[in-house]
């Protein structure tokens, strides 16, 4: 085995007597253990623990992300409505859920609903109502909160399928 130590280096180790030769040498070893341990062992531990903590959050998520599949399954199973079926459920939907914080323009297969002024709880309610009873689903929403309150502004678009 040859050494890619120093001439100074050498010398001065071979100048120390065997049991301070040792004591370097423990020395180095305990230097490389080290290097070896903050470089890669304590890293790979560092991320074992944090996926340990991370495990049961994450399951609870795959969880919700199968039950919302099971959901999206069972939607695409529903037939689909007559065009005046679906414009009528629509309509039922907004003024229901939503009253006079909307109103709507309808185009063919499509609604725009512009909202004035309606609560987060509404606006959820009204768009799950949209989806099961007009079997529509929204395909472009402007919304932002109303300025001072906890309501929401702007319109969405929604389109229904046809037959």
């Amino acid at each position: 085995m040859t050494r890619t130590t120093s001439p100074a280096w050498q010398q001065a180790y071979s100048r120390l007597v065997p049991r301070e030769q040792r004591l370097v040498a423990l020395a180095a070893a305990v230097l490389v253990l080290a290097a070896l341990w903050w470089l890669l062992l304590a890293p790979v531990l560092h991320s074992l623990r944090q996926v340990a903590d991370e495990g049961p959050r994450l399951a609870q998520q795959l969880q919700a992300m199968q039950q919302l599949q099971a959901r999206a399954q069972a939607l695409k199973t529903q037939p689909t409505l007559a065009p005046d079926d679906a414009r009528r459920a629509l309509e039922a939907a907004v003024r229901q859920r939503l009253g006079s914080g909307a109103s709507f323009t309808t185009l063919g297969d499509q609604m725009t609903v512009q909202i004035k002024s309606v609560s987060p709880q509404a606006l959820a309610e009204w768009l799950v109502q949209a989806r099961v009873n007009a079997r529509a689903t929204p395909v472009q929403a402007q919304l932002k909160p109303v300025p001072g309150s906890a309501d929401w502004q702007g319109s969405v678009v929604l389109r229904w399928a046809t037959p």
